[in-house]
């Protein structure tokens, strides 16, 4: 319960306040982060409808009020009052703030629903890195921050696209394609999802048979990755080998 309570409010700080805090010293900060992103969101929203609601109500009455004082010009109509009402509106420092958190909340919960990212709000992880510079420590960067290394910030985008990219092709099963080029074998594996560790020359092993994978490759959906394997003569199970057991039935095709 605690976690729930206070969670999405320690959600705001950046990752290396939070790690110093003795509270919830282990907490899976994904659900936390979601409800911070989504409550900073939601709240900016409400705040951007008050404000519109409260400035531009308050700047027409005030130019009818010097329209009729005389005050604002000959020819002055209603319609160029509430333009110029929205013109400030839109121009308000006040607006950008408000507009600024609206967006960050909405980047917070992407981030914190699909790349399992953290990440706490600007003006405190920029006020870190400010007394980090004043005290001459040395903090996470902005990669860090969001769990990734540094010089490997375009992996957060990548993370993201992966995983829309995994929930838009759930349950589509594998391709299998065989086919034989002289005397060799080959089976190209069409998947929707990674196959983690798939990385050439590594041995697979698919139902009795031993294959070296050759080359790996990403194409359009709905399978996306592509893995190229030779067939072997022979083979030797050991903790190296990787054993393909789809989840489900795979659509198999021959060339």
């Amino acid at each position: 319960m605690l976690r729930f309570l206070l969670g999405p409010f320690v959600a705001l700080l950046p990752k290396r306040w939070r790690c110093s805090l003795a509270l919830l010293p282990s907490a899976d900060w994904r659900v936390p982060s979601i409800l911070s992103g989504l409550a900073e969101f939601l709240v900016a929203v409400a705040a951007m409808l008050y404000w519109y609601s409260y400035s531009v109500t308050t700047w027409v009455s005030r130019g009818l009020d010097l329209a009729l004082a005389g005050k604002a010009g000959p020819g002055v109509n209603e319609q160029e009052i509430g333009f110029m009402a929205i013109f400030i509106f839109a121009t308000h420092p006040l607006t950008w703030l408000i507009a600024y958190f609206a967006v960050e909340g909405s980047v917070r919960l992407v981030a914190a629903a699909f790349a399992e990212s953290g990440l706490g709000i600007l003006p405190l992880f920029v006020l870190d890195q400010i007394f980090l510079k004043i005290t001459g420590q040395r903090g996470p960067s902005a990669a860090e921050q969001g769990g990734y290394t540094e010089g490997n910030l375009s992996s957060y985008v990548g993370a993201i696209r992966e995983k829309v990219r995994v929930s838009l092709t759930a349950g589509i099963p594998d391709e299998l394609c065989v086919s034989t080029e002289g005397a060799e074998g080959f089976l190209e594996i069409r998947a929707s999802r990674r196959k983690p560790d798939w990385t050439p020359p590594r041995t697979v092993k698919y139902q009795d048979t031993f294959y070296r994978l050759e080359d790996s490759s990403t194409g359009w959906a709905p399978r996306p990755y592509r893995y190229r394997l030779r067939r072997l003569s022979a083979g030797v199970m050991s903790r190296t080998v990787l054993v393909y057991r789809p989840e489900q039935e795979p659509v198999v095709s021959r060339k």
